[in-house]
């Protein structure tokens, strides 16, 4: 009769490794219930590990390991959560896959897959972006415990192109009253406010009092903070009357959040609401990102200038800080004023045709407005970016 190996302990119904070898503990799982398997495993743990002191051979790891470990170094990063997704899709298809066997002809497979589901270009080309950016990690950064990097060299994964990009669609004020009527009442305000301010969804409904600030014109805006901005800066919102209007309309309601829903903070604006609404307008082509994209085209009508619709849109324009004197808030102000109603020729038409044919803060004046752009800390105040230890386990 064979005496077991010693250093397995069963926890869970699963075998875990116990042991110390050359004056280093390991302890990991098996991933296996079955006493044989897990013997198995351990001896060929026990092999590597020989392998690479004596000999200084690279350990085998599997990519599911440097997941993990991935998750767990960047659990303060801004958009962990939809690396974990990217993560998630992955995982079923090179999940127990060794690290050196990860390259772009075995994530073929995953690519295919993806296509066949209708999946956009860009949606698969941001998994394999985590991809290869854990793999560089792996070759140029993780180290054992003996010096060596977790992978020799990062192998070349190119993006993906198919034709599958949708064209932006600016609504016409028409348009705009047709699906606003249909909305209810929450969506309704918190669409008009995107299409006057630009904003993106999760700025909107993050949106809370405490970032109000008055405006030199006698106005008031809201400076996001870094937390839930895109680029990772702050950001000053100014407000036309319109989106006035609306704010002032949800005075009282919630002593934090600006917009709400039966006494809650709204997680999402372009739901279930939002699509009954735009197909009873006849809008079905329209998303809520187009919103956006009305805002940014109506400025450019009316004459704004590419820098000032690039601040009042919040793109990154590479500097690490930016001071507002009064004049330049009040410049904004006017800008976003001129979008408040109808103003001018109605080019609307132009566009929206092109579209379906090719488908058949401080409140003294005298202060600059600062708005930094700074590295994000874990703990930092607005919504947190920090993961959930539950979202690591989500990769298995």
């Amino acid at each position: 009769m064979s005496k077991n190996i010693s250093g397995l302990t069963l926890r869970g119904g699963v075998w875990h490794i116990e042991k110390r070898i050359n004056g280093r503990r390991l302890r990991e799982s098996t991933g296996t219930g079955n006493r044989v398997e897990a013997e198995q495993y351990l001896i060929r743990r026990l092999e590597e590990i020989r392998q690479a002191s004596v000999y200084g051979v690279r350990p085998n790891r599997i990519w599911r390991e440097a997941a993990l470990k991935y998750v767990r170094d960047h659990a303060h990063k801004r958009s962990i959560k939809r690396d974990v997704q990217d993560l998630k899709a992955l995982d079923s298809y090179i999940g127990k896959m060794p690290l050196n066997h990860v390259h772009s002809g075995s994530l073929q497979e995953f690519v295919e897959a993806r296509k066949k589901e209708g999946v956009k270009s860009s949606t698969v080309n941001r998994s394999l972006a985590v991809a290869r950016r854990i793999l560089r990690l792996c070759a140029e950064l993780w180290r054992d415990e003996y010096g060596m990097t977790w992978l020799e060299t990062a192998p070349m994964i190119p993006d993906v192109e198919w034709q599958d990009a949708r064209a932006p669609a600016p609504i016409t004020w028409a348009e705009q009253g047709r699906l606003l009527q249909e909305l209810p009442d929450h969506v309704r305000e918190m669409a008009e406010f995107a299409v006057h301010t630009g904003c993106r969804e999760s700025e909107i409904c993050a949106l809370q009092w405490g970032w109000e600030v008055t405006l030199p014109n006698k106005g008031f805006g809201f400076i996001l903070p870094a937390s839930i901005t895109k680029n990772g800066c702050d950001r000053l919102v100014v407000l036309n009357t319109t989106a006035r209007a609306v704010v002032n309309r949800q005075r009282g309601r919630h002593e934090e959040s600006v917009f709400t829903f039966s006494g809650r903070p709204v997680a999402s604006i372009f739901n279930n609401a939002w699509r009954k609404g735009r197909k009873k307008a006849g809008l079905v082509h329209v998303r809520g990102h187009d919103l956006r994209h009305t805002f940014g085209r109506r400025l450019r009508a009316v004459g704004v200038n590419e820098e000032t619709r690039a601040e009042l849109l919040g793109h990154n324009r590479g500097s690490v800080t930016t001071h507002y004197s009064s004049a330049e808030v009040a410049e904004l102000a006017n800008a976003v004023e001129l979008i408040a109603e109808k103003r001018g020729p109605d080019s609307d038409g132009v566009a929206v045709v092109k579209f379906r044919s090719a488908h058949n803060m401080p409140t003294v004046e005298k202060k600059a407005y600062r708005v930094s752009c700074k590295p994000l800390k874990s703990g930092s105040k607005g919504r947190s970016r920090t993961a959930d230890p539950s979202i690591m386990s989500a990769v298995l």
